[in-house]
């Protein structure tokens, strides 16, 4: 579903608000980007319901220019079926992966989600498509803008193993998914993977 028009401006106002806080010297600007900032913030806090503190502290935490988080998926196979963990965070199940970490390249990082969220080990052989959050329709709205990049893995080692993020591991054929955690992936993505490892010689997809 599309993002509605209130949170599409508030993510702009905040984008604003930090550039013009990271690279202005006048202080009568600097106010008005902070007052920026806290309209921002109102308007995230009252579409969605969150307290105006919570959204306050976590932009407080972005400094510099602002930019798209970076989400990564790790998409591996075995015996024709996909490999999903279950987040405890909602009980709903999602490929293995998550933000991506400083100072790690985005192949690191989701080798190293896979591992820590399911036990197994595998190697990232493609990157299958990078779609952003927002196009891509998925049901949670965000605050922020993502970029979420796709790769096919190949299993080289480990056993399933759950972990203080994940509360079971198993692989899944494709028409008989669980209940996906739709705010991290989606049924079509998944069918996409399979797509991409059926056929390696497919070209990345992206938006």
């Amino acid at each position: 579903m599309d993002d509605p028009k209130w949170l599409l401006w508030a993510r702009e106002l905040q984008a604003i608000a930090q550039t013009g806080l990271t690279f202005s010297n006048d202080r009568y600007d600097v106010e008005r980007y902070r007052r920026l900032r806290a309209i921002a913030v109102a308007m995230l806090a009252a579409g969605s319901g969150a307290p105006v503190e919570r959204i306050s502290a976590l932009f407080d935490q972005d400094l510099g220019y602002p930019t798209p988080k970076v989400d990564v998926r790790g998409a591996v196979f075995r015996g024709g079926r996909i490999l999903l963990v279950r987040e405890i965070s909602d009980g709903y199940w999602t490929l293995p992966g998550g933000w991506g970490d400083v100072n790690q390249s985005a192949r690191e990082c989701v080798e190293r989600e896979i591992q820590e969220e399911s036990g197994f080990q595998a190697r990232a052989v493609k990157l299958a498509a990078v779609w952003d959050y927002r196009r891509q329709r998925q049901a949670a709205s965000h605050p922020y803008s993502i970029y979420k990049f796709f790769f096919i893995c190949e299993l080289i080692g480990g056993e399933a193993s759950p972990s203080i993020e994940t509360s079971a591991v198993e692989f899944f054929a494709l028409d008989k998914l669980p209940q996906l955690s739709l705010g991290r992936v989606t049924p079509e993505q998944i069918g996409r993977m399979y797509e991409h490892w059926r056929s390696p010689q497919l070209m990345t997809e992206f938006d």
